[in-house]
C-alpha cells in the first residue's frame, strides 16, 4: 500500500505516505464548493507532473555530472467542464543562471522531462504546455 487517505469532513482529506509518514491535506477548490485552503486533488496532479519532470531530469543529470540545484518550475492547472476535469497543464522550467550546457545536453534533459512517468500516465486529452528556460 502506498498511502492511506482519511476523509475529515467539510471537503477535506488527509493522505499519509506510509513509507515516510509524510501527511498531505487536501481541500476542494473554491470553484467547486471548497475553501481552497490546501492543494486540491487536481492541484496535486499538476504538481505531480512538475515534480516528476524535475526529478527525472535530475536523475538523468546525475549520470551526466550536471547539478540542477535551484531549478524552478511554475505549474498552472486549467480546468474545463462537461465533464469537469483538467484540460491543460502549463509547466515552465527555469534553470539556474550559470548552468552552461550544450544543445545536446539540453535536448536530452528536455526529452527526459517530456517523457516522465506522470506525463506518460496523463490522458491524451490533457493538453500539456511545457517550456524550458535555460537562464
Amino acid at each position: 500500500m502506498t498511502s492511506q487517505i482519511i476523509y475529515k469532513g467539510d471537503l477535506r482529506s488527509t493522505a499519509t505516505h506510509l513509507q515516510s509518514g509524510t501527511i498531505i491535506e487536501t481541500d476542494a477548490p473554491t470553484d467547486n464548493q471548497g475553501k481552497g485552503e490546501r492543494f486540491s486533488p487536481t492541484d496535486l496532479v499538476a504538481t505531480a507532473l512538475g515534480t516528476c519532470m524535475v526529478t527525472t531530469m535530475a536523475i538523468k543529470a546525475r549520470t551526466m555530472d550536471i547539478q540542477l540545484d535551484g531549478t524552478r518550475l511554475e505549474v498552472t492547472k486549467i480546468m474545463v467542464s462537461d465533464p469537469r476535469r483538467i484540460g491543460k497543464i502549463i509547466a515552465h522550467v527555469f534553470f539556474p543562471p550559470g548552468l552552461n550546457l550544450d544543445e545536446k545536453q539540453k535536448d536530452l534533459l528536455e526529452r527526459t522531462a517530456r517523457t516522465c512517468p506522470v506525463e506518460r500516465t496523463l490522458h491524451p486529452d490533457v493538453e500539456l504546455d511545457m517550456e524550458f528556460n535555460w537562464g
